[in-house]
């Protein structure tokens, strides 16, 4: 079953369950897979890859927004912002955690050569092609940082 129609399922249930949360994130995700799809020019069906990435995206700027509502003390939208999030994470492939991450970044490290932090863009490349998907970017660059400045 393919994103878009797991969207649409999910976005009945939550038409029927009038649950208003859901119902929000569900359309943003829609509207956002109708735009790629037109823009694509081929009108064909989205990779799983770019499906995972557009998901991501609408992920990291709900999370920008987020903490933005939470340094201007707006509560309420800060609210909107984690629900959205959690409705979208579920179409996310399951995240690697830190140590995860870690094991997989020294690997790398070691098939790269890296040695400093002048090698972080070789290290980057091979890690977020790896990991695209599995781990958050902005992760992924705090850890490579920490573990090149160590070597």
């Amino acid at each position: 079953m393919s994103l878009e129609q797991k969207i649409m399922t999910d976005l009945k249930a939550a038409m029927i369950a009038k649950d208003e949360a859901a119902l929000r994130s569900l359309r943003a995700i829609k509207a956002a897979i109708l735009l790629a799809k037109t823009s694509e020019g081929a009108g064909g069906e989205l990779k799983e890859e770019d499906e995972t990435k557009l998901l991501q995206k609408l992920v990291k700027s709900r999370k920008d927004s987020l903490e933005i509502f939470q340094q201007q003390n707006r509560p309420e939208l800060a609210k909107k912002e984690e629900e959205e999030i959690a409705v979208i994470e579920k179409f996310l492939p399951k995240q690697m955690t830190a140590e995860e991450v870690k094991a997989e970044l020294i690997t790398i490290i070691t098939s790269t050569g890296a040695s400093s932090p002048a090698d972080m863009g070789k290290v980057m490349g091979a890690a977020t092609k790896q990991l695209a998907g599995k781990a958050d970017g902005k992760m992924i660059s705090t850890l490579v940082k920490e573990l090149l400045s160590k070597s």
